[in-house]
């Protein structure tokens, strides 16, 4: 697939999935031989993924030194798993906080209604 059809996609522009590539936020896309990109189904999976743990809050930082502990191998799965389950706890604290919120709007409309 050709960057503008993965730009259209994903509604990123071209600069930005160069930027993430470059950046180390998804792993290298292979290029034909006249150095376009085409992106395979393994890099709209790593893409899906990077964008996934943007949207649940993970640092580009922390995205990155996710993407390179995959690419160390097995030896990293602990590291992995411990990066993955600090963040699921932060984004839990944020769903407590975003029910608590709800719960207390609700509670207002309810009351200013009757």
């Amino acid at each position: 697939m050709k960057i503008s059809e993965v730009s259209q996609k994903y509604q990123l522009t071209p600069d930005t999935l160069r930027y993430y590539e470059k950046i180390g936020l998804i792993p290298k896309v292979h290029r034909q031989a006249n150095g376009i990109r085409d992106y395979s189904d393994t890099d709209l999976k790593w893409l899906d993924l990077a964008l996934c743990m943007k949207n649940a809050g993970l640092s580009l930082e922390s995205i990155i030194k996710y993407v390179d502990l995959y690419k160390q191998g097995e030896s990293t799965m602990s590291a992995r798993i411990d990066l993955l389950k600090d963040q699921l706890v932060v984004l839990l604290e944020k769903k407590s906080a975003i029910e608590a919120a709800i719960d207390r709007l609700n509670y207002k409309i309810d009351k200013y209604s009757n």
